[in-house]
């Protein structure tokens, strides 16, 4: 598991890797967790933050950068052992509701014709418990006091609800607005709004943070984005 550290003493582990990446930031006594990945690795996420002394009671807040199934399943589950705050975006109260959050087009032709797959399938595969979010956030959020300085801001173009989490603006931890998996790409192989996506990455340019964290794959340094964002914004 991957650590990084501010300069201002926050410190954040990576306990999911893999299919979907999960992040906690531990500053003094507050633990937030950024997403819960699948019902299935729940087994795996309690045990890597265990190895590292915290245990899903400790969870003062749970952050979900969007409501796709592969980022919030044991939402409610951990809701209930915690009793944690959920912060989510206000784009996503309805998918809540439903237990299911459609998933997002594809941006090449096998990702479109896997995207409108999934959608047939649908909930049944692709959905979550529902939960109940004790946030709906909407344009930026300061989530600072008594945690570091930690702001929410959003950063559609993946889904409506996408958000990214700025860590003492050092480390944005930005969910599926852009994907660490592709040598020398960032670009989603999903997104409902590419245009919007690219609009996002030039707003998490404008933070001085030099690590973005991704729902999946490897971190990405601030000069890969600085690139791929002026290649696609000139389109």
């Amino acid at each position: 598991m991957r650590i990084w550290k501010t300069k201002e003493g926050s410190k954040i582990v990576q306990v999911l890797k893999g299919r979907s990446n999960s992040y906690i930031i531990v500053k003094e006594c507050s633990v937030i967790l950024i997403d819960t990945g699948k019902k299935s690795a729940f087994k795996l996420l309690t045990w890597n933050m265990q190895s590292n002394n915290i245990n899903l009671k400790d969870i003062s807040t749970l952050i979900l950068t969007h409501t796709h199934y592969d980022h919030c399943q044991s939402a409610k589950q951990i809701k209930s052992i915690s009793n944690c705050n959920i912060i989510v975006s206000d784009s996503a109260a309805e998918s809540i509701k439903n237990g299911y959050s459609k998933l997002p087009y594809g941006t090449s032709l096998p990702t479109k014709i896997l995207s409108a797959l999934g959608n047939i399938i649908g909930k049944q595969k692709f959905g979550y418990d529902i939960f109940k979010p004790d946030t709906f956030v909407k344009g930026d959020y300061d989530l600072s006091s008594g945690r570091g300085n930690i702001k929410i801001i959003e950063t559609k173009g993946h889904s409506p609800d996408s958000i990214s989490v700025i860590v003492d603006n050092e480390i944005a931890i930005v969910g599926d607005a852009m994907f660490g998996v592709f040598p020398n790409s960032i670009f989603p192989p999903f997104s409902d709004d590419t245009s919007g996506m690219v609009e996002s990455w030039g707003k998490l340019l404008q933070t001085n943070c030099r690590i973005f964290l991704p729902g999946h794959g490897k971190e990405i340094r601030r000069n890969l984005l600085e690139e791929q964002y002026f290649k696609h914004c000139l389109k």
